[in-house]
């Protein structure tokens, strides 16, 4: 299911980018869309379309981008911190550990001789 998901997210998002390439741009960028179609469509209603196919086309991506993130995230889900899982049980209480012997400190070495200057 994820991934005929992530193939129809991939296939969105080429579709979007080629759409938003075809509009025709007030700035001089690409602007494909316009020049040579002049007996199928006409100026405004290809703008109308280009406008609607990109808003649909954005609105499929945002879909399956959190559809997607749904699923992943669904078998893993995090548990609430304030709902335990099951009745906190405690623990035995356990004898303490008794320190290690301590053995008495070695005596400390001579000072050395001073050195000759």
């Amino acid at each position: 299911m994820i991934i005929l998901l992530l193939v129809v997210h991939i296939l969105v998002a080429i579709s979007l980018v080629g759409v938003i390439l075809l509009q025709k741009s007030e700035g001089g960028a690409l602007g494909m869309g316009g020049g040579g179609m002049s007996g199928f469509m006409t100026g405004r209603s290809t703008a109308n379309l280009l406008t609607r196919t990109t808003a649909i086309l954005a609105l499929l991506f945002m879909v399956t981008s959190i559809s997607l993130v749904w699923l992943s995230n669904r078998e893993r889900a995090p548990r609430s911190i304030l709902e335990p899982s099951g009745p906190a049980v405690p623990s035995s209480p356990t004898a303490p550990v008794a320190p290690p012997a301590q053995t008495p400190p070695a005596e400390p070495p001579q000072p050395s001789a001073p050195l000759a200057r």
